[in-house]
């Protein structure tokens, strides 16, 4: 009875034990080497435009190699990026730095390894609203896309400018977070009476629900300096050394290729949001807002800390210190 009582004990941790292994094979650890599958976060915009240049080309497939998966994950804001990032749905992608800092100063887990779009949101009034400069949003209601957006940080920049503040810091400007989808019909309702927004919705703002453009993206915040898009990364997927630098390969590539072959790019784009969501976005409409972006890997760390400090006045964040979040080593080997 004892020596089959010790094999039937044997057999339950041998069992427990192959079952346990299986579990562990199939967890997602973007800091172990011996994982093959990557997953891509970004949006489905023109300012995400390096990433889907760099997917379509193969960019991204030929830096990785045939023993890597790439896997994708859209999203449609920020806050739902750094959701996803920070139950490693998403490794790397491209994000707006507003959301990649209010995560940061709760968790230091996460990296910012380059730089992707530089300008690209514009502010656009209605054209009935009696707004002709940045003292007249004084008392008015203004769209932006997200609380804690990256255009929402910009906003509040422009406004710093003119003394005014929103109200939710004791101010007199509303800001209305919508979609940039819905901003048209918003401005055609009467229920706004401005908005900060990325392309190429700005440009749909003026041409489709008579807005009128009060801040050009060289205006707006930082100007050109203003920066909408970034590389974010986990902090174990930036440690892998050669997984970081297989990404920052094939988007260097993409922003290369966008800069030296803009239309191509453009049309690029166009096919690649129509197969993933239906619909179809006005040549017309993107050669436009493409005149209002700069593509780059360069990374202004001024600004992201001014964006910082912003964050904290407006109550998003309860610190400013993001130390440790801007991490250019391996983008600088790979220049």
């Amino acid at each position: 009875m004892m020596k089959k009582s010790m094999l039937y004990l044997l057999l339950i941790v041998l069992v427990m034990g192959i079952l346990s292994g299986c579990g562990q094979s199939g967890s997602k650890d973007a800091g172990n080497s011996n994982d093959n599958t990557i997953t891509i976060g970004y949006f489905p915009n023109l300012t995400h435009i390096a990433t889907i240049v760099a997917l379509e080309k193969g960019f991204f497939k030929e830096a990785f190699g045939k023993d890597v998966k790439i896997e994708t994950k859209t999203v449609s804001n920020g806050g739902l990026f750094m959701e996803a990032m920070s139950t490693k749905a998403i490794d790397v992608g491209t994000v707006g730095p507003g959301p990649l800092l209010n995560f940061y100063v709760k968790n230091k887990e996460y990296r910012l390894i380059s730089g992707a779009v530089n300008g690209g949101a514009v502010l656009v009034a209605r054209e009935d609203s009696k707004i002709d400069r940045l003292e007249d949003l004084d008392g008015k209601k203004v769209a932006i896309p997200v609380i804690g957006s990256t255009q929402d940080v910009m906003l509040r920049k422009a406004l710093q400018e003119v003394n005014l503040k929103a109200k939710t810091n004791g101010g007199t400007v509303e800001l209305f977070a919508a979609a940039p989808a819905d901003t048209a019909p918003l401005f055609i309702q009467k229920s706004v009476d401005a908005a900060a927004t990325q392309e190429p919705w700005g440009y749909v703002l003026e041409n489709q629900a008579k807005g009128k453009l009060l801040l050009d993206w060289d205006q707006f915040a930082w100007g050109k300096e203003s920066t909408n898009t970034v590389v974010a990364a986990r902090a174990d997927f930036a440690e892998n050394k050669d997984m970081a630098k297989a990404y920052l390969n094939g988007h260097k590539k993409a922003v290369e290729f966008i800069q030296n072959n803009p239309e191509e790019s453009q049309e690029i784009v166009i096919k690649h949001l129509k197969d993933l969501t239906g619909k179809e976005l006005n040549k017309d409409e993107v050669t436009a807002a493409f005149s209002r972006l700069a593509v780059t890997t360069d990374v202004n760390e001024k600004v992201i800390q001014e964006m910082a400090d912003i964050s904290k006045e407006a109550g998003y964040v309860p610190s400013n210190d993001i130390e440790g979040l801007v991490d250019l080593k391996l983008l600088n080997e790979v220049k």
